[in-house]
């Protein structure tokens, strides 16, 4: 190559080289421009942003829980309430290495299968850091222990809580009810911002029924937190507002009256005050506690009480449906007469059966003799089915049913608790929808005697005697008396009753059947004297034995007793109120396979009269009346 080939290449690659270091410096011009232009954004555009996030990783809203409303009987008595509780409570967002801290907190406290097994599930209900309850209960050394080492276990935390305790007993649980570990079944129901910070909800009961009202409003604080997130300092406060404090129709002493009679028998009892529809008592036996529901118990335990033979759990006052029985009859005599189907002082020949003109089968009476002549009245307190057989075969199911309408038969009463059974009122149109068929002549009959379809829970039970006692006013039954701040002298407006469409009778219909309740009870052919009228109670009771059938006996068997598993025997019932001519007390009672109700239910319901009008909780009668 010549000297000037040589020459122009070297000018050639001094050119590219220029060329290339332009390009370089422009590309990174370009590059530390569009850095300074995002650093400057940063800086200025985004700086209000940015430190709200660095003010977040240093102050942090906290929610305060609500104080839970306490629950009182009519005078007072603490039913459910709160007590301070030191509860050990893990945030898992917080913990390093969950399965590790737990290791570690077993130095400090004992923690049962059962406490793992109730924190795991809660840790798979939970909201996003929300603390989970561990251990409840802690006293003052355990707690002492875990403050000193509290830098050492990330995410755990000791918190004075309120727990809700109920001190007045298993008596009390069915109706008071309790309150859980919200799930978060319970948030997709619930408004979650009302319930922040709180762990505990309305689970059965008035518990549930009256949530809203006993739960209250959550406030919150700000907190300064360090790098590790505890708190610093506290900076603002808005407190939280308490749930309201309710009163309820229940008598305390009369309650554990009524949980008394039923012993270890299983059944159930209502109590109401006629005037008001105040319900007095209501009992389901047997029972259970309430605590462990409310502290946590693992599935072993739940299922030990959910498969117990005596059903603990079930609410047999709102739950159980049973046939009403013989209690039926004065409404189906209100039927006769209202209809003028009868007269009260027709008699017939009442034998041991009954058949329908035209047709073989026979339709046995309870008394296998019979019971002579009887009328109305006669056969009310005898409890003579072949009268009401003859009376149903005269009027027909459809002037029957409607009088059962009017006493709420088949209906729920609009108690105020959640899950009220509705029974049955049977009828044509409700058998063609039901099981697509025909009505019977015979199913007439014994629907008369409130068997065969007809079904009933003791709450309606002793709605209808409430009717009956009140001679057609209709008042539906209460539990909720007032609303105040909780002290027994301050116990808010009392509520009024809340009457319903009345039964619109003659007098002298009621009469009639007034009469035939009292003789029931205090005339020794009356099926409830050997078991309260043989007593002489020092007041007069209304009042109507019945049996509930637990199978079908063929035409020709006989129920005895002496030869059925105890299971096979039929439900006792009793429903009565007192005194007959000032009515302050409507009672019904059901014993699950008691067999005779004038022997075993009747009795029971006298223990709750007597606790009622004797025992100071309702009126005191005048010492010349009570026999003093």
């Amino acid at each position: 190559m010549d000297e000037r080939d040589a020459y122009g290449q070297e000018q050639h690659d001094h050119r590219r080289f220029v060329a290339r270091v332009v390009l370089s410096l422009v590309l990174l011009a370009a590059v530390l421009g569009l850095i300074g232009w995002h650093t400057a954004s940063l800086q200025v555009g985004a700086h209000e942003h940015y430190t709200t996030l660095s003010e977040n990783n240093r102050l942090r809203i906290e929610p305060i829980a609500p104080s839970r409303g306490v629950i009182r009987d009519r005078n007072g008595v603490l039913l459910a309430g709160n007590r301070a509780s030191y509860q050990l409570e893990v945030t898992v967002e917080q913990a390093d290495d969950l399965d590790r801290l737990l290791e570690r907190l077993e130095d400090f406290v004992e923690l049962s299968d059962a406490d793992l097994e109730r924190f795991r599930r809660g840790v798979e209900q939970r909201r996003p850091f929300q603390p989970v309850l561990l251990k409840a209960g802690l006293d003052d050394e355990t707690v002492a222990h875990l403050a000193v080492s509290r830098h050492e276990l990330p995410g755990v935390e000791i918190e004075a809580r309120p727990m809700r305790y109920y001190p007045a007993g298993e008596a009390f649980t069915h109706v008071v009810g309790y309150v859980g570990r919200i799930t978060r079944e319970d948030l997709q129901r619930v408004d979650q911002r009302a319930y922040a910070g709180v762990s505990h909800i309305g689970k059965t009961g008035i518990e549930q029924h009256y949530e809203e009202l006993l739960h209250g409003r959550p406030g919150h604080r700000q907190v300064e937190v360090n790098a590790q997130g505890r708190t610093i300092r506290e900076l603002e406060v808005s407190p939280p507002t308490a749930g309201t404090d309710i009163h309820l129709t229940l008598d305390y002493n009369l309650q554990l009256a009524a949980r008394r009679a039923l012993g270890d028998q299983r059944g159930a009892i209502v109590a109401i005050e006629p005037a008001s529809g105040d319900v007095l008592a209501m009992v389901s036996a047997p029972g259970f506690d309430a605590e462990p529901f409310v502290k946590g118990q693992s599935q072993e335990e739940f299922s030990a009480l959910r498969d117990h033979p005596g059903r603990p759990l079930f609410n047999r006052v709102l739950h159980g449906q049973y046939p009403p029985g013989s209690t039926i009859k004065p409404i189906v005599a209100l039927a006769g007469l209202h209809e003028e189907a009868t007269t009260a002082d027709r008699e017939m020949f009442a034998r041991g059966y009954y058949q329908i003109p035209g047709h073989e089968r026979r339709y046995r009476d309870w008394r296998r003799e019979g019971h002579g002549l009887v009328d109305m009245s006669r056969a009310i307190a005898v409890s003579s089915d072949v009268y009401f057989y003859d009376l149903a075969h005269d009027m027909g199911i459809d002037r029957i049913t409607p009088m059962l309408e009017a006493f709420g038969i088949g209906e729920p009463t609009g108690i105020d608790l959640s899950g009220e059974r509705t029974g049955i009122r049977p009828g044509r149109d409700w058998k063609r929808a039901t099981h697509g068929t025909v009505w019977y002549p015979g199913e007439t009959l014994i629907t008369a005697i409130g068997q065969g379809y007809m079904l009933s829970t003791p709450l309606q039970m002793a709605d209808f005697t409430t009717t009956l006692a009140n001679r057609g006013e209709r008042v539906s039954p209460r539990l909720l008396r007032a609303m105040g701040d909780g002290r027994e002298q301050e116990i808010g407006e009392t509520l009024l009753p809340d009457y319903r469409q009345p039964v619109a009778l003659d007098e002298a219909h009621w009469d009639v059947i007034h009469e035939s309740l009292v003789e029931a009870v205090h005339e020794p052919h009356g099926t409830a004297w050997g078991g309260v009228g043989s007593t002489r109670p020092e007041y007069t009771i209304a009042g109507k034995t019945g049996t509930s059938q637990v199978f079908s006996l063929g035409e020709d068997e006989e129920y005895d007793e002496d030869e059925l598993a105890r299971h096979l025997w039929d439900h006792a019932l009793f429903t009565g109120y007192a005194p007959a001519d000032n009515p302050q007390i409507a009672v019904a009672v059901l014993v699950e396979h008691g067999g005779s109700g004038g022997r075993v239910a009747a009795p029971k319901a006298r223990e709750v009269m007597d606790a009622w009008l004797l025992g100071g909780g309702g009126m005191r009668l005048p010492v010349e009346e009570a026999g003093e």
